[in-house]
């Protein structure tokens, strides 16, 4: 029998994750704020659509309405999405109840748990709870609820069976905003309905670099028959572009946009925030999935949001990823662990760093530092910036933090010692708290309580705040979602006069008066340190 022509996943090949036809984000994942997701943001929208299309239709003509609650479907779609009404009553029904439950249990927990012991409360936790949550209170005597996230993994509200990957050839930057927006059937992707812990995407994503069999890859996704036609067409002969790790006797950086980073000595690859675009010669120059090492032997995370755990970008890489390091998790409702979530997921079994701890490498080190803000005031801890040192040289990655209090970082330089080089976002505009947390509040809070808790991170006051105690020689800043190619996800869309725009450029501008080396990064860069003997 003559051997099958073995084919290379095409370079422009989009692999959109979804749950239950939603785009994948962290809170969609965990089986802890799932429920509620569903319950107070996916059923809410779906059902405001039905009712009043033209309302969601008349609404996305206004750019600045890109980011909230509207379906992007016109009139003709509203049968498809009251199916999709009927089928997640019916198939989500356990995430409902839980959902309901917890509503339920709120309710109790501020009528009758006044300070006195909870024990006899626990009679009355409902029963799709019971087992899994623990009744507590803070040395204050206000009531709350500890969920055990680990059982969750193995309980009914945990649904892989409707985890599947949507793939498509890559449109362009300008792709619609995904969040709120669910994917019915198109005939410009393919929803391959297999969980997302399965080896066989590891098999798809590795043909971007090692041809395959076609038709064995599609046997092992379950690629239905009537779709194969279309499965082959994301191939192609021509061999990918040929990779060069570096091998220098310093530290390569390269900068990939947003807040994603990559660190590179001869001997060790650390990753920050994954974010990788796809390749398009119409628009700007920008690193790609090409332009990473063979083997990525760290990937940090600075925060669970969903501009920063992008599984768009990490099932694709979790073939090449060796450790997976994350912040340590609190345990709050609002704060699903990120280890439980990429070990469910099939990544490398992630590594919990707390703030101060360090995680010694062959030639440098990883310390987790305190995080500031960018949360709307709530209690999240699975946040961290990095300390990292590489043959000598010591970096601090800041994304999102908020420089609340200057004397955290007059603290922490005292331990880490002096910095090479910077690297922070100016997201200083950001979104009121119930954008990304309203769907996993039980109570609403006033508007204005709401939009006096904003999630965003330090300004041009903040961050030279920052500079002045880190005292960094090399300043490289960026302003966050800059990249046409983000708006996917952030929904943003900046001019001259944007708020971080402006921040960055009085930033600049302050640091070169005082005679420092500062950058404003954009789409591209690549940084070369010279290494140190220790």
């Amino acid at each position: 029998m003559k051997d099958r022509a073995r084919s290379y996943l095409r370079q422009d090949v989009v692999a959109e994750p979804l749950i239950n036809r939603w785009y994948a984000t962290a809170y969609l994942v965990s089986p802890m704020t799932a429920p509620l997701m569903v319950a107070n943001g996916h059923l809410p929208t779906l059902r405001s659509f039905a009712s009043a299309p033209m309302v969601h239709v008349n609404a996305l003509k206004n750019p600045e309405m890109q980011g909230g609650a509207y379906i992007a479907y016109g009139t003709e779609r509203v049968g498809e999405i009251e199916a999709l009404i009927a089928e997640t009553q019916q198939v989500q029904a356990p995430l409902l109840a839980f959902a309901e439950a917890v509503k339920e249990l709120d309710r109790v927990l501020a009528q009758e748990a006044r300070g006195f012991s909870l024990e006899p409360l626990y009679a009355k936790v409902p029963g799709q709870l019971k087992g899994y949550v623990e009744l507590t209170y803070d040395l204050q005597c206000q009531p709350a609820m500890r969920f055990v996230e680990g059982l969750l993994y193995h309980s009914p509200v945990y649904q892989k069976q409707t985890q599947a990957i949507a793939l498509s050839l890559y449109p362009g930057d300008q792709r619609p905003f995904v969040f709120s927006t669910p994917r019915l059937d198109s005939s410009d992707s393919l929803l391959v309905q297999t969980p997302f812990d399965s080896p066989a995407w590891d098999g798809l994503f590795g043909a971007r670099l090692d041809p395959t069999d076609i038709e064995a890859l599609a046997d092992n996704l379950a690629v239905q028959p009537a779709d194969r036609s279309r499965f082959a067409s994301l191939f192609t002969q021509t061999p990918a572009p040929p990779r060069v790790d570096y091998a220098g006797d310093g530290v390569r950086v390269r900068y990939f946009g947003h807040a994603c980073v990559l660190l590179e000595s001869a001997t060790t690859s650390i990753l920050i925030d994954p974010q990788v675009s796809y390749p398009n010669p119409n628009g700007p120059d920008r690193f790609t999935f090409f332009d990473l090492p063979e083997k990525i032997d760290y990937v940090l995370f600075t925060h669970d949001h969903h501009d920063h755990v992008v599984f768009e970008t990490l099932l694709p890489l979790r073939h090449l990823i060796r450790n997976v390091i994350v912040p340590k998790s609190g345990g709050a409702p609002a704060d699903p662990s990120l280890k439980l979530m990429f070990r469910h997921l099939g990544f490398p079994v992630p590594r919990e760093l707390d703030e101060m701890e360090v995680l010694d490498l062959a030639d440098g080190a990883i310390t987790a530092l305190p995080f500031f803000g960018e949360h709307g005031d709530l209690n999240i801890r699975s946040k961290s910036a990095w300390h990292i040192r590489l043959r000598g040289r010591t970096f601090f990655l800041g994304a999102d933090s908020n420089n609340l209090d200057d004397e955290l970082y007059a603290n922490i330089v005292r331990v880490i010692g002096p910095i090479d080089a910077m690297f922070m976002g100016l997201e200083c505009d950001g979104a009121p708290q119930s954008w990304m947390y309203g769907p996993l509040a039980v109570r609403r809070m006033s508007r204005q309580m709401d939009q006096s808790r904003k999630l965003c991170s330090s300004d041009f006051a903040k961050c030279a705040g920052m500079i002045a105690r880190l005292k960094p020689q090399h300043i490289y800043i960026y302003a966050m979602g800059r990249e046409p190619w983000l708006s996917y996800i952030t929904s943003l869309d900046y001019s001259s006069d944007s708020k971080p725009i402006l921040e960055a450029g009085r930033l600049v501008d302050h640091c070169k008066q005082q005679g420092l080396d500062v950058e404003d990064l954009y789409c591209k860069k690549e940084i070369h340190f010279e290494g140190i003997d220790q």
